[in-house]
């Protein structure tokens, strides 16, 4: 008899707890209030919705429950005058004259899109009507408060009330809040004809305003505007959610708009070829000799260094290479280089060329200039390295041959007329003298080659360290060619000849041309003439472009080739020419006076 009466009444507990997951409605009141009537632009309202409804609850339906299927207001009217930041609902469950009654209660966190006066319109729930609201949304902050007695607000600034285009605007983006923020979303600045980069991470700090303190966000962002003209960003939107000090959730939101920047174009009267608006621009040489004085054969290592506060390095112009003849030039890939602090955007180009003189002489190298603007003093500037002569000597190594009219000359200055006159008198018998003292000649030096020759072949190798220096520098540029080869480098075909050098020493090759006279590869021509072009292609389209196209694979497979070719080759191309190539044109003036 006990458990006849225990199990019936377990069940209408369990039924009970489970009445407010389960609230098929019948007609009942429906009423709505809100937290505020009005408000400033920003804030957040709170409006609450209360309704009732019968409930049946049976064991057929009690297991039938879906979430999904919970009735609630149609609260979408309100958009879009309003955006629903949040919702929640609870139910209560009372007894009265036998009949159960369910209370649901709807919270909505709802944010007005506009000023002025807002309507909630009425809202349905089953069978009942709720009566419209009328809501007045203020623009701006609360007057003499300056956002004091708001829970969170943004200020935005900018260094600068106008600027040109291309010139750098810092922006800076404040978030004000009160309370412990829990989760927040603050959005980024963007435009479409601008380039905006972040200034390091957020800084996060307290601040007092009016009276109250505040917890503050900081964003910085430098803005480089692409057209000329009106610049308006678009507002800059914050939405986030705060304990505060009672342990009560709470809704932030606001947004702001920075003001109408002007941006004015080029000015007319700048001179220059790259338009570089910058607050300073240095431009620097290194690696150059204090006197200037050199011999030929001598290797530099020129280092041209721009740098620029207010630019990214993207926008820097490549620095001018051109050399005078009698000079080499072998210039790597230049580096840049963009870092941000608080103060913007700071960027360097650096252009390192290895230089070696292979003429005597003075040479004059180009001034280099880049003007550019200063946006400080709203003047054009110019970055200068002045013009530099080189006194180039031939090396210690490479004396100049005389002529014999010179020797007679200098030697026997009292004999001309006399010798002029015998060599008017006896011109046959001197020919043949010249003759034969130039046989003679011809086969002393044809003695001293072959002597030369077989003594090269019997001479004891170099020191090993030496040989391993030699091997190990051959290798090492060897490795640089095939790695710019592979990327596709403009510095490729300037290896390839310093490569050949050192593996061919005493060629003197100046150009990739000089290499395949002496070491015919129809291949790697092909190649390199293939990479010249997709070069060329690549100043026609953008870099990501080209990265996609070029493979080097070909381009290294014909070096590797090559290699072994002339690592195999007994040709001539082992032998040192007869004369340098800094003695031809006094070899040849020689001979023609023969």
């Amino acid at each position: 008899m006990v458990k006849r009466l225990i199990i019936p009444a377990i069940q209408l507990a369990v039924l009970t707890a489970l009445i407010a997951l389960w609230l098929p409605a019948y007609a009942g009141e429906l009423s709505v209030e809100t937290d505020k009537n009005r408000l400033y632009e920003g804030e957040v309202l709170t409006l609450t919705v209360k309704g009732t409804t019968n409930i049946d609850i049976n064991l057929n339906n009690l297991f039938e429950f879906d979430m999904s299927s919970l009735p609630s207001p149609d609260i979408e009217k309100v958009t879009p005058e309003f955006e629903i930041l949040a919702r929640n609902q609870r139910y209560n469950i009372r007894t009265g004259n036998g009949d159960m009654v369910g209370e649901i209660t709807w919270t909505y966190q709802l944010a007005p899109t506009t000023v002025g006066e807002l309507t909630i319109p009425p809202l349905t729930f089953k069978d009942s009507v709720s009566r419209p609201l009328t809501i007045e949304v203020v623009d701006g902050n609360p007057p003499d408060q300056a956002g004091a007695n708001r829970e969170a607000f943004i200020e935005l600034t900018a260094d600068k009330a106008e600027v040109y285009v291309q010139e750098q605007l810092i922006l800076t983006v404040r978030l004000f809040f009160r309370g412990n923020l829990i989760r927040g979303e603050l959005s980024d600045p963007e435009h479409p004809n601008a380039i905006i980069e972040p200034l390091g991470k957020q800084r996060e700090f307290f601040r007092d305003r009016d009276g109250v303190r505040y917890r503050v966000v900081e964003r910085r962002y430098a803005m480089f505007p692409q057209t000329p003209g009106p610049l308006n960003l678009p507002a800059i939107r914050f939405e986030g959610q705060a304990r505060d000090t009672d342990g009560s959730l709470k809704f932030l939101r606001d947004s702001a708009s920075l003001f109408e920047v002007p941006v004015k174009d080029v000015p007319t009267e700048f001179s220059g070829t790259t338009w570089l608006p910058a607050t300073s621009l240095t431009l620097t040489e290194s690696g150059m000799p204090a006197t200037l004085n050199l011999k030929t054969g001598d290797n530099l290592t020129r280092t041209l260094s721009l740098q620029a506060s207010g630019l990214p390095s993207e926008a820097l112009p490549p620095l001018p290479s051109s050399v005078p003849d009698g000079l080499r030039s072998y210039p790597e890939e230049p580096a840049r280089n963009t870092s941000v602090g608080p103060d913007g955007v700071t960027s360097t180009l650096t252009q390192t060329s290895a230089l070696v003189p292979v003429a005597a002489g003075e040479l004059l190298l180009p001034a280099v200039r880049i003007p550019w603007w200063d946006t400080e003093s709203d003047s054009e500037k110019v970055a200068v390295i002045p013009a530099q002569t080189l006194n180039v000597t031939l090396a210690d190594n490479a004396g100049i041959p005389a002529s014999p009219t010179t020797d007679q000359d200098n030697s026997f200055p009292e004999s001309r007329g006399e010798a002029d006159t015998d060599n008017r008198n006896h011109p046959a018998h001197d020919d043949r003298f010249w003759q034969w003292v130039s046989l003679v000649l011809a086969g002393i030096w044809i003695l001293t080659m072959l002597a030369w020759w077989k003594t090269r072949k019997i001479s004891p190798r170099a020191p090993a360290g030496i040989e391993t220096a030699g091997n190990e520098n051959e290798r090492a540029v060897f490795e640089q060619l095939l790695h710019a080869a592979k990327e596709g480098s403009a510095s490729t075909p300037g290896l390839f000849v310093t490569w050949a050098n050192l593996h061919s020493p005493g060629q003197g090759f100046r150009s990739a041309a000089d290499v395949f006279s002496v070491y015919p590869e129809t291949e790697l021509e092909a190649q390199l003439r293939q990479l010249q072009a997709s070069l060329f292609s690549r100043e026609q389209n953008s870099e990501e472009k080209y990265r996609t196209t070029w493979n080097g694979s070909a381009l290294v497979e014909a070096i590797r080739q090559a290699r072994r070719k002339m690592e195999g080759s007994t040709s001539k191309a082992d032998l040192p020419p007869l004369y340098p190539n800094n003695l031809s044109v006094s070899g040849q003036a020689a001979s023609g006076k023969k």
